[in-house]
């Protein structure tokens, strides 16, 4: 197999594995309370970075300021993200679910004005539009009604993962930060966080199933730890556009593993729901994308003079 190859075929199963997770999920919190699946996923996916961490041979084990700076905040974003998202997934279908979290796709840019400057061509907002009109479809259902609070949750959920990765970009742009102990952090600040909340449920861990920790084990290890380890070894090695391309199929991932192995299955208006919604986001990500590259060489063509004033100097460690 070709380099080339081998990169696709492990952003695509990057794309699989997270577009799996929301039925992983939703089993698991069938079994368990939220908050506890929420502290058993980010306990041992930190226990699981730390020992990468401490057994890697390359470059200093200890975490530099800007690590701990930004990973902290980021942390924080990162468990709000997937409080939504778990609470979400246990109210509605896994299919939904990953469909209408795709939303982030075409709401990101629209978060992130700073990588915009200019606002962004009227067409991505056409495709935006196409999106909001898919998420109407979704939570349909057999035919309109009141929203589901499942849909709604997964709604918001988009929006503050839509906030989190705009966050990203400000917070790691120019700066000298390794995506393991970036992660690491991250782990270990959600760990914190939900420790307390699920601490009258611990017992309840000595409990479960074999099924039940399979599910656990797979949302930390796979989903967590080797989806984002995965996607970062992948992504330096093709391009963003290509990058982009095969992980915006998780949506139809989600929907696929919903309906093949949840029993899930979709009515004439979630179907159409789901088909303007997987439309909208990639015509809003070419969209997107296509504008970001013309504005990118317009500035190498014509530098702004604070621009060129003076180089940024370099990020400092401890």
């Amino acid at each position: 197999m070709s380099d080339a190859r081998r990169t696709d075929s492990v952003l695509l199963l990057v794309a699989i594995v997270w577009g799996s997770s929301y039925l992983s999920a939703q089993t698991a919190t069938s079994a368990l309370p939220v908050l506890l699946v929420l502290f058993a996923r980010y306990a041992l996916s930190a226990l699981t970075c730390l020992g990468v961490v401490a057994s890697s041979g390359r470059g200093p084990r200890r975490w530099t300021r800007e690590e701990l700076r930004t990973g902290v905040p980021l942390g924080l974003t990162q468990a709000a993200v997937l409080l939504v998202e778990t609470y979400g997934v246990a109210h509605t279908s896994a299919a939904n679910a990953g469909l209408i979290i795709s939303l982030t796709i075409v709401l990101t840019p629209l978060l992130d004005r700073a990588g915009h400057p200019g606002g962004l061509p009227g067409v991505f907002y056409a495709a935006a539009g196409l999106c909001v009109l898919a998420v109407g479809l979704l939570m349909a259902g057999n035919g309109f009604h009141a929203p589901r609070l499942g849909d709604l949750l997964m709604l918001g959920a988009a929006v503050v993962r839509a906030g989190h990765v705009a966050l990203v970009g400000r917070l790691t742009v120019g700066r000298a930060i390794r995506p393991l102990h970036l992660t690491t952090v991250q782990t270990l600040v959600g760990t914190a966080l939900f420790l307390v909340p699920a601490a009258r449920d611990l017992p309840t861990l000595a409990d479960a199933g074999p099924a039940t920790w399979t599910q656990l084990l797979y949302l930390a290890l796979f989903c967590s730890v080797f989806a984002f380890l995965a996607q970062t070894w992948a992504v330096q090695r093709t391009s963003a556009s290509r990058a982009s391309l095969l992980l915006g199929t998780e949506p139809i991932w989600a929907a696929a593993v919903g309906v093949a192995l949840g029993g899930e299955h979709f009515t004439v208006l979630t179907g159409l729901g789901a088909v303007m919604m997987v439309t909208g986001t990639y015509w809003g990500q070419a969209v997107e994308r296509a504008h970001r590259t013309t504005t990118l060489r317009h500035a190498e063509v014509h530098p702004r003079e604070e621009d060129t004033a003076c180089p940024t100097p370099a990020p400092t460690t401890v």
